[in-house]
């Protein structure tokens, strides 16, 4: 192979993984999608960035989507995609009653666990896109960021 075929191969790439419900699973999300992201040879500043981004999102599932139910499953798929990781982030909870809100810095439906409701607002700052679809049945967090060489 010579090396543009090297860079179709190594420039799209697929991982799923799914944990239980446990803030614990949060370190190994991290560590298995910022492996992942590795081919990318993203700084330092980038790779942490995804990982505070996955982290906001997943500890979100947990947290507000099962209500620390640790029966519940989280999906994490991340994609490359040329010089691009897509990040999607599913739970199947009780779902976001309203996005819009939600999304909105400040906003929290547990305070009395002094949630500062800026998880959201954390995502949107350190990716380049950000899009949460819910419903009663779950939500989805998809995510991309631009690995700049």
């Amino acid at each position: 192979m010579n090396n543009k075929d090297d860079k179709k191969v190594f420039n799209q790439n697929k991982m799923t993984i799914s944990v239980q419900s446990k803030t614990v699973n949060e370190a190994l999300v991290r560590s298995s999608v910022a492996a992942f992201c590795a081919e990318l040879d993203p700084t330092v500043d980038q790779i942490n960035e995804i990982k505070t981004a996955l982290t906001e999102a997943v500890n979100n599932s947990i947290v507000h989507g099962y209500d620390g139910d640790i029966k519940g499953f989280v999906h994490i798929e991340a994609t490359i995609n040329g010089d691009t990781v897509h990040i999607r982030v599913q739970d199947q909870g009780k779902g976001i009653a309203d996005v819009e809100a939600a999304i909105k810095p400040f906003y929290t439906t547990k305070p009395d666990q002094e949630r500062s409701g800026m998880g959201f607002t954390v995502m949107e700052a350190f990716m380049d896109n950000l899009k949460v679809v819910s419903n009663d049945r779950g939500t989805v967090v998809e995510m991309s960021k631009r690995i700049k060489a």
